[in-house]
């Protein structure tokens, strides 16, 4: 019998069977499709290429102001397709880990088709396989959320609009979380006029509120049309140029058509076929797997690890998941998936990006301190005509830590990557002040940014970090 079987050969699966044959046990790892998952082949790989391909158009259009001559960039989608399987296939090749599954002996069984459970030790794919396992990761991910309105069936999925063969005119894209935001800002910048729609009061609701609405000013600046709050959507229609949505607020009906309408109004377990409850394993009231904190579901040998959870449904979360839950299947219960610190953002024009609390969950345990560095006050950002944003810092005033970090503007990813670390080791904000970060750098805009916060603390370190810099 084998010792793990994962199912799903995602970010999460694949650190599930990596880890759980590094521990030593007999691992068979069985994927409906190909290894990678959805990271690879519709997901973070193929997105952030088209971003940078969205990035370059706007870089070229700045060439003029550095005395660079050229002409308008003209995109040909055909050969960005191309590029787009082209780093696929270089990512899937080189750094999708399968080099380290296999030298470890872990058995893949690609291309097999949707799993079942046919009993709680069992399972059967469509191509027929049937495995036995002691103990069996749950890794197989979700897919976006249908929402049950008269004419869905003429709306596109986040997925198709990675996979359209031509830029359209024109495209609805109802929902701006951050998949919807993506959708919106990468297309804008291909050319397509587009239309945004969110059914409550703001954009990127999860985020702190001065991103969201710095995001939805910059979005209107760049010719998006950003519709907040717009109340209910009715139904969806066919029409000879493309499709029509049709929603209502307070009785009053509205409507916006284009040719195309995309869908991102959220995520949901990819778990319909696996027939859970034959396994016994229960899942919540939103259909997603219930686990422990240790990812064991309510069968003690059957774990689950990534979407598939709906806990941070994003990579690296679901990498640290398939590692906890292997670890725990194969040595037991050793090890809790905790509230590990997790940067989160999007490549976006502009990005965006946070780590830890916002200022409003801030204020409801803590006595807070903010302070908000404007780019066009940094030298980077204006060396390199990059002014729109900021970076916010939310402290805590009686211990001086970091609750939260919140950046609109260029390399806000990256700049909250250095958060994070801040946050993760605990440094207070003068400690983060005193760093002699390189200059100019972005990571340098968060030592500023917190030597502004060390002062209205009235924290006296022995010295001013980033002198060049201070105000």
């Amino acid at each position: 019998m084998i010792d793990v079987l994962v199912i799903g050969a995602g970010p999460a699966g694949v650190l599930a069977a990596l880890r759980a044959a590094d521990l030593g046990a007999r691992t068979v790892l069985v994927t409906r499709a190909e290894f990678g998952g959805m990271a690879a082949t519709d997901g973070p790989v193929p997105v952030r290429t088209l971003a940078h391909a969205a990035r370059l158009i706007r870089e070229a259009r700045q060439l003029d102001q550095y005395g660079i001559g050229v002409s308008e960039p003209l995109l040909d989608y055909s050969r960005l397709l191309e590029r787009v399987r082209e780093v696929v296939n270089d990512v899937r090749a080189h750094s999708s880990l399968r080099p380290q599954i296999d030298s470890l002996g872990v058995t893949v069984h690609e291309h097999a088709g949707v799993a079942r459970f046919t009993d709680d030790h069992t399972i059967q794919t469509e191509t027929g396989l049937q495995l036995q396992a002691e103990k069996i990761v749950v890794c197989t991910g979700g897919l976006s959320r249908r929402l049950p309105v008269p004419g869905f069936e003429f709306t596109n999925t986040h997925s198709d609009a990675w996979s359209l063969t031509s830029v359209p005119p024109s495209m609805l894209v109802i929902g701006a979380g951050a998949t919807g935001v993506q959708v919106a800002s990468i297309f804008n910048t291909f050319g397509s006029r587009i239309q945004l729609f969110q059914t409550g009061p703001r954009i990127l609701p999860s985020e702190d509120e001065d991103v969201s609405a710095a995001v939805a000013a910059a979005f209107r600046s760049a010719n998006i049309a950003v519709h907040e709050n717009i109340g209910a959507i009715e139904a969806f229609e066919k029409t000879p140029t493309g499709v029509r949505m049709i929603f209502s607020r307070d009785g009053i009906q509205g409507s916006a058509e284009a040719t195309l309408a995309v869908v991102a109004a959220g995520w949901v377990a990819d778990t319909a076929g696996l027939s859970l409850a034959t396994a016994r394993v229960e899942t919540d009231h939103r259909g997603f797997v219930k686990v422990d904190e240790h990812l064991r579901t309510s069968k003690s040998h059957i774990f689950a690890a990534g979407d598939v959870t709906g806990r941070l449904m994003l990579v690296p979360q679901a990498i640290r998941d398939g590692f906890v839950a292997a670890t725990n299947a194969v040595q037991g219960s050793t090890m809790t998936i905790g509230d590990p610190v997790s940067p989160i953002g999007s490549f976006t024009d502009p990005e965006y990006a946070r780590v830890g609390l916002t200022e409003a969950k801030s204020r409801e345990r803590h006595d807070v301190e903010t302070t908000v560095l404007r780019f066009d006050s940094t030298t980077r950002t204006i060396i390199d005509g990059h002014k729109v944003g900021f970076c916010k810092l939310i402290i805590d005033r009686k211990t001086h830590g970091i609750l939260g970090c919140h950046v609109v503007g260029e390399r806000a990813v990256e700049i909250t990557q250095v958060a994070g670390i801040v946050i993760a080791a605990g440094m207070r904000v003068d400690d983060l002040a005193q760093i002699p970060l390189s200059f100019p750098t972005y990571a340098g805009i968060l030592a500023r940014a917190a030597a502004s916060a060390a002062r209205k603390l009235n924290l006296k370190g022995e010295w001013q970090a980033n002198p060049i810099e201070s105000t």
